[in-house]
């Protein structure tokens, strides 16, 4: 019987199925208590090979195993161009150390290395991952359409609930591959449905709503005509349907990363079926997005989608008033 893995690296731009399976590691450790005590994460930008193995030889309290989480520690290794490809003495010595340690890694310690995008397979830890004895690899892609339908049928399944194909459909048009965003969707739509019936097409229909929907695609039209004024009355028009701003802010910045995905594919000459099957979008939404992408320069796109998870940041910290937020952006965008 195989051994389970010790060394783990989980990456890619699925941020939400990773973090679900981190979750899946850290609810074996035991209760919450426990699951604290037992739980180190560390930066692997700044991380010394004395402070890893330090954490990953401690003994596990009142628990088999412990976890340990370094984030970017690959990222670290990847050279930008025009760095050196040699990476610093300090980098070769914590790369050398590492390779030897993790063969000897001990089996109350679960290493996982976590990335969030994905990690070529010539990056020097990814190698060492792969080719150790103990080592687990997994990227979290973007889910392409079937998969994606799958998902969400799964998802309602292990919450106890039923889906109609029709609206599977639905959701996976006019939310996406954004799985947090899903998932909350979801459990929206089981809220409303309770147990006596499957989520029909026209449940889906009300609660993520195709008009809400289409008001997104008109503002981001009016936004690249710099409409401001059509564009301010579509925010005001989503917020008084019931969205709440922070959902719409999620919603904006879901689409300029699609604009932007949009826009570097078709500078490289890509065609739509094969952004169809790199992106994971449906038809609908391509066939807009492609549309959308051709009013704003690369510049623009970039500025707008940094803007975006800036309020973002500023409204969830409380820095930013949510509703104010929107309006900044709309008035930033004519700039």
């Amino acid at each position: 019987m195989a051994k389970p893995p010790r060394l783990y690296l989980l990456h890619g731009e699925d941020e939400y199925r990773k973090s679900l399976d981190l979750q899946k590691m850290k609810s074996k450790l035991g209760d919450a208590t426990t699951v604290e005590l037992n739980t180190t994460e560390l930066n692997g930008r700044r991380l010394s090979l004395d402070e890893l193995t330090f954490a990953c030889d401690a003994l596990p309290f009142l628990a088999e195993k412990r976890l340990v989480i370094v984030n970017d520690l690959a990222s670290r290794f990847e050279r930008k161009r025009g760095e050196p490809t040699t990476p610093p003495e300090q980098d070769s010595a914590l790369l050398q150390g590492f390779e030897e340690y993790v063969e000897s890694l001990p089996d109350t310690a679960r290493l996982v290395l976590v990335e969030n995008r994905k990690i070529p397979k010539t990056n020097p830890v990814h190698k060492i991952v792969s080719s150790s004895e103990h080592g687990y690899e997994r990227e979290y892609a973007p889910l392409s359409s079937g998969k994606l339908n799958r998902w969400i049928v799964e998802r309602v399944v292990e919450q106890g609930g039923r889906i109609d194909p029709a609206a599977v459909n639905v959701l996976a048009v006019y939310v996406g591959n954004d799985l947090r965003l899903l998932d909350h969707e979801i459990d929206k739509l089981l809220t409303y449905v309770g147990e006596e019936r499957p989520i029909t097409k026209r449940d889906a229909e009300l609660l993520v709503s195709y008009v809400r929907e289409a008001n997104i695609f008109h503002m981001v039209d009016a936004l690249g005509t710099r409409d401001t004024r059509r564009a301010m009355e579509l925010v005001e028009q989503l917020l008084d349907d019931g969205q709440a701003p922070l959902y719409l802010l999620r919603m904006m910045t879901r689409q300029f990363r699609i604009l932007l995905q949009v826009k570097d594919l078709l500078g490289k000459g890509t065609v739509a079926e094969d952004m169809r099957s790199l992106l994971g979008l449906h038809p609908y939404v391509l066939e807009k997005a492609t549309r959308q992408a051709r009013n704003f320069s690369n510049p623009q796109l970039e500025t707008i989608y940094h803007q975006l998870l800036e309020l973002d940041v500023g409204v969830k910290s409380g820095a930013m008033e949510d509703r104010l937020a929107l309006s900044v952006l709309v008035t930033e965008v004519r700039r």
